[in-house]
């Protein structure tokens, strides 16, 4: 096992990453694992394009940018090749040991999903739990966020490239994927398997994070580019084993 590779020499007894892309359901799915008793440490309780906050911890996002500048990209500009410096390695390792004493520690920010590699290689062994949604309703919600900087062309284009992580990710080693087009009965059934699945204990119906006002923009019918279609088609079938 070489030094890269071996166990992180601090860092937090059980680890829980949620996998997804933007405006996908991430902060709903990790507002839900909170409450059933999950450690976020620091994070975002207010956001402007989350009614409930985004859920997400400031120093990892940081990180996870400064990653993707580095290699010559941006969270909308995913970089073809990713590479940690040093510097990137040695922040994780001190966010890491910041929630050692954690029972079980959990984040999410979906740029993980193109940075995942370089937490692996510090020696953790996450579970994870993933989320996605139909991508014209995540194509519609980037554009509504980010006003003239955002076409449909570009936003299903990123929608590909993360979920297309997403897709890779469970192809090495399978984990619960939620829909965030499921309704609300279907969402909470299927989130309470997967909570048990990963090791969380799940709330009761007082506690429930999500709700139907959460999701603002719906699919429609709209026809979809075939690449980003039938992998859309893939991962309904993968959700469908955790429905």
């Amino acid at each position: 096992m070489t030094a890269a590779n071996s166990p992180a020499q601090q860092a937090p007894a059980k680890i829980v990453i949620v996998l997804g892309m933007h405006r996908s359901g991430t902060s709903c799915l990790t507002g839900s694992l909170q409450l059933a008793g999950l450690d976020l440490g620091e994070y975002s309780e207010w956001n402007p394009h989350n009614l409930k906050g985004n859920r997400e911890n400031a120093e990892v996002m940081a990180l996870n940018e400064s990653i993707l500048v580095a290699n010559g990209g941006k969270w909308d500009a995913p970089p073809p090749k990713i590479r940690w410096q040093p510097e990137h390695n040695a922040e994780a390792r001190r966010i890491l040991a910041k929630y050692a004493g954690s029972p079980a520690w959990g984040f999410k920010d979906p740029r993980t999903l193109l940075t995942l590699d370089g937490w692996l290689a510090l020696g953790i062994a996450p579970d994870y739990i993933g989320i996605f949604r139909h991508p014209m309703a995540v194509a519609a919600s980037l554009i509504q966020r980010s006003a003239d900087a955002m076409d449909l062309q570009k936003a299903l284009a990123l929608w590909y490239s993360y979920n297309k992580c997403l897709l890779q990710r469970y192809q090495d080693k399978p984990f619960p994927i939620l829909c965030f087009d499921w309704s609300e009965n279907e969402f909470h059934r299927a989130l309470a398997a997967a909570m048990t699945r990963i090791g969380l204990q799940p709330g009761n119906d007082d506690g429930k994070f999500y709700t139907a006002e959460l999701v603002h923009q719906l699919s429609g019918e709209t026809r979809l580019p075939w690449k980003i279609g039938r992998l859309y088609k893939k991962l309904r079938a993968i959700s469908e084993h955790y429905r």
